[in-house]
């Protein structure tokens, strides 16, 4: 019976398709309600030709929509609360997480082509640029802000590939703590040294929840500040800073020209006579340049890098540093000793939750290494974060009129 409904909805879905096609091409710009009015003249013209319950009739509604407006069998994954990432490998292998875990769909898209015009609707409403000599490129969603990344053929194998991101709102820290991301000591304790100017570093693995959490911790910034936000595909939602610039990339254009990257806004933004500088994620030689702000008095500042443990994390700053400037190892952690203060790292558990499981104070380079103290560390065992130590660096709080909890 289940199979004989499916089948049923599949012809009619066709069937009106093509019939609303026909009507659109003969009409001029048509906005949603005399869409949907349209639609809903055909479903009643072909209601005697498909037996059909009310409730798929309004799920062919919705979709038919969708179809035309919108961006098709994506439309229903992005407004579903519960899914956190769509990928799609080709057009017919869709996979979403949902609740932190990850599921094959049944459903699949028309045709390649269907997928390519969806592809190319998301990076034209942003003025970004994929074809073949272009394949791969980071957009995002204009409704939402979700990030998305695309490759194309020939690169991907498959066919086209798309990876979505969703931030369908905006979670604050205190939504963190309820759900166990963070306890409420440790939340107040980094909110404390934000407050502080302390210059905090996000580590953690994909899908870990770093720009999520960087997003409230930005909750604690003094209202009265001058923010710069400076990101690849600007996915941050600060709403509690009136004076707030976002600045986001720019990819090279068919001609190879116009690119800018993260190192030249950085330096831009230098000049905005900003309170605190965000990157939303290091990944390069920006490094080089976010260090240069940290250390020429622009305190208060976030960011996020991607890594295993707090550990990896400053080795590959290492890295990073060395591909923008050319100068001794040395030189090099002894500036992001001085730069980084406070390191916060991340991890997704086993069960799909994200969890902060440590956070360190910055010591100081000696003896040929950078030392870390631990401040929080997560116990496996009871499941939380607990106290591991206290702030030594209180130089920060001091200036600003405020004290550590313990100090």
């Amino acid at each position: 019976m289940q199979e004989s409904l499916n089948e049923g909805y599949d012809k009619a879905e066709l069937t009106l398709r093509r019939r609303i096609s026909r009507r659109l091409a003969d009409m001029d710009d048509i906005d949603d309600a005399g869409l949907y009015e349209l639609i809903d003249r055909e479903l009643s013209e072909c209601s005697g030709l498909y037996h059909i319950p009310i409730q798929l009739r309004l799920r062919l509604r919705g979709s038919l929509f969708n179809s035309f407006r919108r961006l098709d069998i994506l439309q229903e994954l992005l407004d579903d609360q519960d899914v956190t990432e769509i990928m799609i490998n080709g057009p017919d292998d869709i996979f979403v997480e949902r609740r932190g875990r990850i599921e094959r769909l049944e459903g699949s898209f028309r045709s390649r082509e269907k997928l390519e015009d969806i592809i190319q609707q998301i990076v034209s409403r942003i003025n970004r640029t994929v074809n073949t000599a272009s394949p791969i490129v980071d957009a995002m969603l204009r409704d939402d802000g979700s990030r998305v990344h695309i490759v194309l053929p020939p690169i991907a194998l498959n066919g086209p590939v798309v990876t979505i991101r969703k931030f369908p709102e905006h979670i604050g820290m205190e939504r963190m703590i309820k759900g166990g991301t963070i306890t409420r000591e440790a939340a107040e304790f980094l909110g404390l040294l934000v407050r502080g100017g302390y210059n905090i570093f996000i580590s953690g693995g994909t899908a870990s929840g770093k720009s999520t959490f960087l997003n409230a911790l930005c909750e604690y910034i003094p209202r009265g500040e001058r923010i710069i936000t400076i990101e690849d595909s600007a996915e941050l939602q600060i709403r509690n800073i009136p004076n707030i610039v976002r600045l986001e990339t720019r990819n090279k254009n068919s001609e190879g020209e116009g690119e800018i990257d993260m190192s030249m806004l950085i330096k831009a933004a230098l000049r905005m006579r900003p309170s605190r500088i965000i990157v939303g994620e290091v990944r390069g030689a920006e490094a080089a340049d976010m260090l240069t702000a940290q250390n020429t008095g622009h305190d208060g500042s976030l960011s996020t890098g991607h890594a295993n443990s707090t550990e990896d994390m400053i080795g590959r700053f290492e890295s990073m540093v060395l591909m923008g400037m050319d100068i001794p190892m040395d030189s090099i952690r002894s500036r992001i000793a001085s730069a980084i203060d406070i390191f916060v790292h991340l991890q997704r558990l086993p069960d799909g939750s994200r969890r902060v499981v440590e956070i360190s104070e910055m010591e100081g380079y000696m003896e040929g290494r950078i030392r870390l103290n631990r401040l929080y560390g997560y116990n496996n065992e009871k499941g939380k974060l607990e106290k591991k130590g206290r702030l030594k660096r209180t130089g920060k709080l001091e200036i600003r009129g405020l004290k550590a909890p313990g100090i």
